[in-house]
């Protein structure tokens, strides 16, 4: 290789390109991801070091009284092992892996996208970004439309840096704000906000934070305080699918 073309590689100008093409670009959390990796060779011979695909997401985080937006990575899949492209070659490389079950569901700010890089001795690694859409856990599609028959409506949905109650293995949560629009708690609540915390395949963990409205002088003093607000913590499990409503309607009552 001349000297021209390792300056020219260093720079990456002429250098390999990576693209990651899916089965779908609609996953389920839980489920397998299926593609290929496609990469191309530039001008030059190059040593691929490292081939690797990231599961991201964006979240939100308080800061000095500030939000700052940050981004996570929820997982990171190695692809192969080091090899060599050469001058116009393509290489297809298969991949398969199951989606993490904490993986945020696409509504609201929440985005996820899936990153393919390639480490490159000697030039700018490449890399390519896809967008992809994410469906919700069986239990988690369950419980929200569960809230909209007891006449709630969704008002926010976003990653949110998670506190030290609620953390598990990502650095946030994803929180579902709803508010009472019909129904028995139209005139009980302010608003309910709901995280998920899948344990498995067939059992979720939920935080429910239900707000009481204000009722007379001694609401807005408990309004004030926060005395209003209730936490509670409950499991879903998978033959409960049929019951969801019940199980939210009894909960919310009791704390309304």
């Amino acid at each position: 290789m001349s000297f021209f073309n390792k300056m020219l590689a260093s720079v990456g100008i002429g250098s390999a390109k990576v693209d990651a093409k899916l089965s779908g670009s609609t996953i389920r959390v839980g489920e397998k991801v299926e593609g290929i990796i496609e990469v191309k060779g530039g001008n030059i011979e190059q040593s691929i070091d490292e081939l690797y695909l990231t599961v991201n997401t964006n979240y939100e985080k308080e800061e000095n009284d500030r939000v700052v937006h940050k981004e996570a990575v929820i997982a990171n899949i190695k692809l192969n092992e080091p090899f060599v492209i050469m001058p116009g070659e393509t290489k297809t490389i298969p991949f398969t892996f199951e989606l993490p079950l904490d993986t945020p569901i696409t509504m609201g700010s929440s985005k996820v996208w899936l990153q393919t890089e390639a480490d490159i001795k000697g030039s700018l690694d490449p890399s390519d970004r896809d967008i992809v859409i994410i469906d919700p856990h069986i239990l988690v599609d369950k419980t929200l439309k569960a809230l909209n028959d007891l006449g709630f409506s969704l008002r926010k949905v976003k990653n949110e840096a998670a506190s030290y109650k609620v953390r598990k293995r990502l650095p946030f949560v994803q929180e579902f704000e709803f508010v009472p629009t019909t129904g028995q708690f139209n005139k009980k609540l302010d608003e309910v906000e709901i995280m998920f915390s899948p344990l498995n395949e067939s059992n979720i963990e939920i935080f429910l934070e239900v707000d009481r409205k204000a009722r007379g002088i001694g609401g807005l003093f408990s309004e004030a305080l926060d005395l209003d607000e209730s936490m509670v913590k409950f499991t879903l499990h998978e033959n409960e699918l049929g019951n969801i409503k019940e199980i939210l309607q009894d909960i919310l009552y009791k704390h309304s």
